[in-house]
């Protein structure tokens, strides 16, 4: 594929899974944050979940230090511009995100690949920016990233066929499976996802069962890992108010309008897993 150096732009929750698992397959990688303070909590991140897999038996020590070896941190957007592919995993934004990729595309090497992790937003429009349309493509992930085994690519009108195929066999040299996704917002997963889980909302709102009693019907009944309360706690409830606003202003479909109750919360800062509490206690 040509690809030797990978740039990782956010070592947040999605950033710094995405950084370990391309170290993991053997790039040299250098993953960005906006701070010291957050690069350095992301980089723990990254090495407390290796040390739990050593802990397991799952990866050696001296794998371990390998992988770190691989891996490197800065607050310079500058310090990616000698890699090939950079995936952008920063806030879900769209100005933010279009600053970032004008940036990069004014600092990489022509043949680079650039691609971003959005969970929502249109690939067309990030790639709109850069003087590389035909190679900018969509890379959605999913947390945890170590752990989760399907990245969604998505292909925009303007997407090369070399890009294309470049994109795809990157992904599965991570040890990905690949579902291939035209650029629509929501691609495929969130757009059956999110109205499933605002559709839980509507249902605990409009008083058919409790939380509790939905959750435990969608995991005992569909056999689901977890109920649509317990995935919105963890994927965040501002982060499912963020994309279905974006779904909403798209497709202008009930089906994606946040129910009222998620916006509630979401003001009075009950986020989830990461707040302490959302739809649950989480202490």
């Amino acid at each position: 594929m040509g690809i030797e150096k990978v740039g990782v732009v956010g070592c947040g929750l999605m950033g710094s899974g995405i950084a370990q698992v391309c170290a993991a397959a053997g790039y040299a990688t250098t993953v960005t944050e906006v701070d010291e303070k957050r690069l350095q909590a992301g980089l723990a991140k990254i090495e407390a979940q290796l040390g739990r897999s050593v802990e397991k038996g799952k990866l050696s020590a001296a794998d371990k230090a390998a992988l770190l070896g691989r891996l490197q941190g800065t607050t310079r957007l500058a310090d990616l511009g000698k890699c090939d592919f950079v995936i952008e995993a920063a806030t879900e934004e769209a100005v933010a995100k279009k600053q970032i990729f004008a940036d990069l595309d004014a600092r990489l090497p022509q043949h680079a690949l650039l691609a971003s992790n959005t969970s929502s937003l249109t690939i067309i429009a990030l790639a709109a920016v850069t003087r590389r349309p035909d190679r900018v493509v969509g890379l959605h992930f999913f947390n945890p990233v170590p752990v989760m085994k399907l990245v969604e690519v998505v292909r925009t009108i303007a997407t090369s066929d070399e890009a294309w195929a470049t994109a795809k066999a990157f992904a599965a040299s991570l040890g990905k499976e690949v579902v291939e996704a035209k650029d629509t917002t929501g691609f495929v997963v969130n757009r059956l996802l999110v109205p499933y889980m605002l559709d839980a909302i509507r249902c605990y709102e409009q008083g058919l069962a409790s939380k509790e009693d939905i959750d435990r019907g969608m995991k005992l009944g569909c056999g689901y890992p977890m109920g649509p309360f317990e995935l919105l706690d963890f994927v965040g409830l501002d982060t499912t108010l963020s994309i279905a606003e974006i779904m909403f202003d798209e497709f202008r479909e009930p089906r994606f309008a946040p129910p009222s109750l998620l916006r509630r919360l979401v003001l009075a800062g009950h986020l989830g897993k990461k707040s302490g509490r959302g739809f649950y206690e989480h202490r």
